[in-house]
């Protein structure tokens, strides 16, 4: 898809074929390269605001999501869907009575498959590793890694980016050892099930640290994340552990010369725009790659191949 997009633009594969974008959670980032995917290769879409002060009555008038995807599914060959409550996605996908393919844009605190997807390839292709996912094949691996230490930093607790990629890079870790370093601020650690989840790969080890300086030593990825402060009920909370961990040109002076630093993004203060200019800094890479990944989601999906 990245070479489609850098040679030509695009295709008509997905030409009449309509994407339903419907985000109950605001959204930059998932819901226009959703939408640019779609339209680089030949579709459309119908974008529905659902969050506070959206375009769409339904939930006003008091309709289920449930009810919502069905109708909209008369009108489109698929949906992605964003949602703040954490299961919510799963439940219309599998028990809301919907026929057609409903994709996981993020649901509350819980997971974001396709962030993580498109965070395993941005590892994939900066590193240049061969990275094995389980009942997968990767025909362009370039070389092997015997360790790949990744270091997760910020709120993990809330952040459902760090919750899918965990799992997605425990279960990429058939062919070499994984080593996840978790630091957090107190009170916002990895939660439990992830950590559960990721114990059931043996080449995975899971460490705690709470000095930043000293977890990125041997790191192969810094992924950072912001300290959400929608998700804080009690804003004093929030304030303080908000700058608990900042990356500036400072660590990056300590970091290993080969480390990239990753980023969901939108960044608040959590990375100085000084490390912007490091060539390790990739987060704006990775953000193009998510446009890839995703036209290469919706083709598999729509058309049952890449």
């Amino acid at each position: 898809m990245r070479t489609l997009v850098r040679t030509v633009g695009g295709d008509d594969r997905l030409r009449h074929r309509v994407l339903a974008s419907v985000f109950y959670e605001a959204s930059t980032r998932t819901s226009c390269s959703f939408q640019a995917s779609m339209m680089r290769l030949g579709g459309t879409f119908l974008h529905v605001d659902g969050g506070a002060g959206g375009n769409t009555s339904a939930s006003k008038k008091g309709e289920t999501l449930e009810d919502t995807i069905r109708c909209l599914e008369c009108y489109a060959d698929a949906t992605v869907l964003r949602h703040p409550t954490t299961g919510s996605v799963q439940k219309v996908a599998f028990g809301g009575g919907t026929v057609k393919p409903v994709i996981n844009a993020g649901d509350g605190v819980g997971e974001h498959p396709t962030q993580a997807l498109l965070d395993v390839f941005t590892i994939w292709d900066e590193l240049g590793l061969s990275l094995n996912i389980e009942g997968g094949d990767c025909k362009n691996e370039t070389k092997h890694i015997g360790k790949l230490v990744v270091v997760m930093l910020g709120d993990l607790k809330h952040g459902r980016t760090v919750h899918s990629l965990a799992k997605l890079l425990a279960r990429s870790s058939i062919n070499h050892e994984l080593v996840l370093r978790y630091c957090a601020p107190t009170t916002l650690e990895m939660p439990l099930h992830v950590r559960e989840y990721v114990d059931k790969f043996p080449n995975v080890k899971q460490e705690e640290y709470s000095d930043m300086r000293d977890a990125v030593q041997g790191g192969n990825v810094l992924y950072v994340t912001r300290v959400q402060k929608e998700r804080f009920e009690d804003v004093a909370q929030y304030e303080k552990v908000k700058g608990a961990y900042v990356v500036d040109a400072t660590l990056m002076s300590c970091a290993p010369p080969g480390m990239i630093v990753m980023h969901p993004l939108p960044r608040v203060d959590e990375i100085h725009t000084e490390v912007d200019i490091d060539p390790r800094a990739c987060y704006f890479r990775e953000m193009e790659n998510g446009m890839f990944v995703r036209m290469a989601i919706l083709s598999l999906v729509l058309l049952g191949s890449p």
